[in-house]
């Protein structure tokens, strides 16, 4: 059994190697944190979406904003769409659950706000109809999946596929990434 748990945290060491070893990758993240630092210093506001265990993680890093990360600070504009459960099963049962962030993006989205999509396959297509929408309406389009990027690479302005087909792998990372993000948003808004 030991050695299970063992190739298990190897196999998380691996991917986090693989992303540490992407320089690109490195510099994309710089880029997102102070483009949503600019959003919340222009008035702007950081929305998330995801389906299970990236809705939970969609609900983290909104949470690290609106709360705090490191420092006690004012809070920050961050959202994550699913929380509001009268509109998102109202908009399921009436339309789709296909519609459910594409509406909410149509309610509250606007020029100069931040949509994070977050799938490990990037093929959600709740998701990639957020995503279209957030673009029709100038926000900044990041999406967090896996290997490939699915569909929604096509819909988003940054794309951070981490390099995994593991689903467990993938969501490790992604809170991995998101939690930097938010490190750095904070440092630079706090400077």
């Amino acid at each position: 059994m030991s050695n299970k748990i063992t190739s298990i945290i190897q196999a998380s060491i691996d991917v986090k190697k693989s992303i540490l070893a992407d320089p690109e990758l490195v510099a994309k993240i710089q880029t997102v944190a102070d483009k949503v630092a600019e959003a919340f210093k222009s008035g702007g506001r950081v929305y998330f979406c995801g389906n299970g265990g990236s809705a939970a993680d969609a609900q983290h890093l909104a949470a690290e904003f609106t709360g705090r990360f490191y420092h006690d600070r004012e809070p920050l504009p961050a959202e994550a769409l699913h929380c509001n459960t009268s509109f998102l099963t109202a908009v399921a049962n009436d339309y789709s659950y296909d519609q459910i962030y594409e509406r909410a993006i149509k309610a509250q989205g606007r020029k100069g706000d931040v949509l994070f999509g977050i799938s490990t396959s990037g093929n959600s297509k709740n998701i990639i109809l957020a995503q279209l929408e957030a673009q029709k309406r100038g926000m900044t389009v990041i999406s967090f999946t896996g290997a490939t990027g699915g569909k929604m690479k096509d819909s988003c302005d940054y794309l951070f596929n981490v390099p995994s087909t593991d689903t467990p792998r993938i969501q490790e990372s992604h809170i991995l990434i998101g939690h930097i993000i938010c490190q750095l948003v904070e440092e630079i808004m706090m400077a």
